[in-house]
């Protein structure tokens, strides 16, 4: 579960021409729905109620799923899924109320939520079994145990993908993504879960979500600062945002 208290948290300036910063961003694949119905799963979003909640890898081992397959059951669905880890371990504890991490393969990308720190550190490779569940609005796979998660050796690297601000949604979610553009709110405090700012690249206007454990310092940034941000694609309650993982996935580059 995640925080209940949370408020709803909603490349250079060259580039900054005719309102769009990144013209030239990859769009993103849908993923696909593959149960009858499942579109509509997860229409009614959870209300914020309590603790807040590609590129890597080889073909999964039988038994295992995609991301992007696991992605399209039924809430309540035990699924095991295989991928790189994106985030570390409890780097999203002061709003999402747990050790988790991020998780992505070749398909798409998902929050493994823990109550115990299983050291997970990118890119290291990782199986994990676990049923799909919503929290606040954000799909998540809970296992049932720590046994329930098999770290292997470092894989290779997850490259963050570039997308629009506005792009950053549920196609996204759950995937490591990076955005450039202006600030448009500055950085105000949303303490003891962490700090939050706006950016917008002339597509949308984007929350950018800092969690305490990061270590990012944000003090310094100002209304008008154009910034590269990379982090996870997550969701809160009905809005999107991206979360950066620490000090390196957030960068000045122009004002």
């Amino acid at each position: 579960m995640f925080l209940s208290s949370r408020i709803g948290r909603s490349a250079a300036a060259a580039l900054l021409t005719t309102g769009a910063l990144l013209g030239a961003a990859a769009p993103i694949a849908a993923q696909p729905c593959l149960t009858e119905g499942c579109t509509a799963q997860r229409t009614a979003v959870q209300a914020p109620d309590g603790p807040r909640a590609g590129s890597a890898v080889a073909t999964p081992r039988p038994g295992a799923l995609s991301v992007a397959r696991a992605r399209g059951l039924p809430l309540g669905t035990v699924v095991t899924v295989e991928g790189s880890v994106t985030t570390p371990s409890g780097a999203f504890a002061s709003s999402f109320g747990d050790q988790g991490f991020g998780l992505q393969d070749r398909t798409a990308g998902i929050y493994v939520s823990l109550p115990t720190d299983v050291d997970a550190a990118p890119y290291r490779h990782v199986r994990v079994t676990g049923t799909l569940q919503d929290k606040s609005g954000l799909l998540t796979l809970v296992p049932s145990g720590r046994s329930d998660v098999e770290l292997g050796d470092r894989g290779r690297a997850v490259k963050p993908r570039w997308v629009r601000t506005a792009a950053v949604g549920e196609r996204t979610e759950g995937r490591l993504v990076t955005v450039a553009g202006r600030v448009t709110q500055a950085p105000t405090s949303d303490l003891p879960y962490g700090y939050k700012f706006s950016v917008d690249d002339g597509s949308g206007e984007l929350l950018v979500f800092v969690n305490v454990e990061t270590d990012i310092d944000v003090s310094g940034l100002k209304q008008g600062d154009v910034v590269r941000v990379t982090g996870f694609s997550s969701q809160f309650g009905t809005h999107y945002e991206i979360d950066p993982r620490g000090p390196r996935d957030l960068a000045v580059i122009g004002s």
